[in-house]
């Protein structure tokens, strides 16, 4: 059954294609000392915003010391910012919270395989829009040592990598393939400090190519916001648009998030079509970020085709209940040591040990082994400097191409290969049979490297 919205005569359609409208009236208050900061209820339940504050994991005086660091940044990007209290951290790092978006590359595979050009958009859009859930984790993850690296070879047939390639900016690079498709990314994060809000812009060059007739599909995912940083329970909203473009044929999918309005109204809805070259809506797609995305076809108004119903395409992974944060079963497994492959590389995330001790409950260990490893890599870079070297990226080349995204320009780099010659290498070896992989030390450095994977 098409839903309500479907039912008056363009009305769905005209919605989606207009722009997105502001969020509703902000409500102000003074509490514990923080004027004139936004506060908003996203559950719309009747407990006021200066209660919930004091609960969650992050005790107010935390926050309330954090906020006289922050608001001499109002208006900057703080992607850098050095000062971040361990207790606000997630036991993960970024690198390791890109690899998430692999957690439905079942829907890349269904979109090679499949001959329809609409529906194949919306598989692979479905795809991407499933990655978003694992971004309302409102813990920071660790910012990537440079040279650090992500490796996952145990789901979908697939053999992904990412690396820091980077750290001024900090810049992340990330390939998969497996018969069906190819991945390749480069991205960084640019954000604005508004107080109690944090604006998060991804400034990203994202490719999949379908390996069936090697059609590429251009991924522009959307911009979100960070409420309640200092004042009232922490949650994420996206705003905007997520575009999927077919490069090979101009078709389009535009997936646009409804901003939330007080009391949590729109939370969390989506709503989209998917457009042939000639812009006309082919396929409706509606749904939550957080919960499941359904679709349609529709007539060139929008209007859901008669003798025709709503689909579901995509649901997110099942959640542990005991688990502390809200990830699937794929984002425990991804994160474990347990699953890690064989012979590990010494460069990757899980082996951090302040991430190990977070994930412990040790924040006393985890904030000294962050403190050491990032002075670690200061002598690193310095060491690199005294001889007059330069980083280079051990997975990834950077290329003379720059992508031009909403939010600014990018550098991109380039897969080299070198990383599926290893693993084949490793594969092919016994020498990795019942080793610990725990008992691997964590070593991205470059200059005076220990480890030779």
């Amino acid at each position: 059954m098409a839903t309500k919205g479907h039912k008056k005569g363009g009305k769905f359609f005209a919605s989606i294609t207009s722009s997105v409208s502001n969020f509703g009236s902000a409500k102000h208050k003074s509490v514990n000392g923080n004027e004139g900061l936004e506060v908003v209820n996203p559950d719309g339940g009747k407990e006021d915003a200066a209660a919930e504050s004091i609960g969650g994991k992050w005790k107010q005086e935390e926050r309330d010391s954090y906020w006289k660091i922050l608001r001499k940044s109002i208006g900057s990007d703080i992607t850098s910012l050095g000062f971040v209290p361990i207790s606000f951290f997630e036991p993960v790092t970024q690198l390791q919270k890109m690899a998430e978006i692999m957690g439905y590359c079942h829907l890349l595979d269904l979109a090679d395989e499949c001959e329809d050009p609409y529906m194949r958009l919306v598989y692979a859009s479905s795809w991407a829009l499933g990655f978003l859930y694992s971004l309302q984790r409102t813990g920071k993850p660790f910012d990537p040592v440079l040279g650090e690296t992500y490796e996952l070879i145990n789901h979908g047939g697939i053999k992904y990598i990412s690396e820091q390639v980077n750290n001024h900016p900090p810049m992340g690079a990330a390939h998969a393939e497996n018969e069906h498709f190819t991945y390749d990314s480069t991205t960084r994060l640019k954000t604005k400090l508004l107080g109690n809000s944090l604006d998060v812009y991804p400034l990203e060059r994202t490719r999949v190519t379908l390996k069936r007739d090697g059609a590429v599909l251009d991924l522009v995912p959307p911009p979100s916001k960070a409420n309640n940083l200092i004042v009232g329970r922490t949650w994420i909203d996206f705003l905007g648009n997520l575009i999927m473009t077919n490069m090979s044929t101009g078709d389009k999918v535009v997936l646009n998030f409804k901003p939330s309005r007080w009391f949590g109204g729109g939370r969390s809805e989506v709503d989209g079509y998917v457009y042939n070259a000639a812009k006309e809506p082919k396929i409706l797609m509606t749904g939550k970020w957080n919960k499941s995305m359904s679709y349609q076809p529709c007539d060139t108004k929008g209007e859901p085709l008669s003798g025709t119903e709503l689909k579901e395409v995509w649901r997110v992974g099942d959640v542990p209940k005991i688990d502390k944060l809200p990830y699937t079963y794929f984002g425990n497994k991804i994160n474990s040591l347990d699953t890690a492959p064989r012979k590990l590389l010494a460069s990757d995330s899980r082996l951090r040990p302040d991430r190990y001790a977070l994930e412990k409950d040790d924040l006393s260990k985890a904030g000294t082994e962050k403190s050491s490893l990032e002075e670690r890599q200061k002598t690193e870079r310095r060491k690199r400097e005294a001889k007059g070297d330069k980083f280079t990226p051990r997975w990834f080349d950077l290329t003379n191409e720059v992508a031009a995204t909403p939010w600014g320009e990018l550098e991109v780099y380039k897969f080299n290969g070198k990383y599926n010659e290893h693993r084949a290498a490793v594969d092919s070896s016994n020498s990795a049979d019942g080793v610990d992989v725990r008992s691997t030390e964590f070593n991205p450095w470059q200059c005076g490297r220990l480890a030779t994977e």
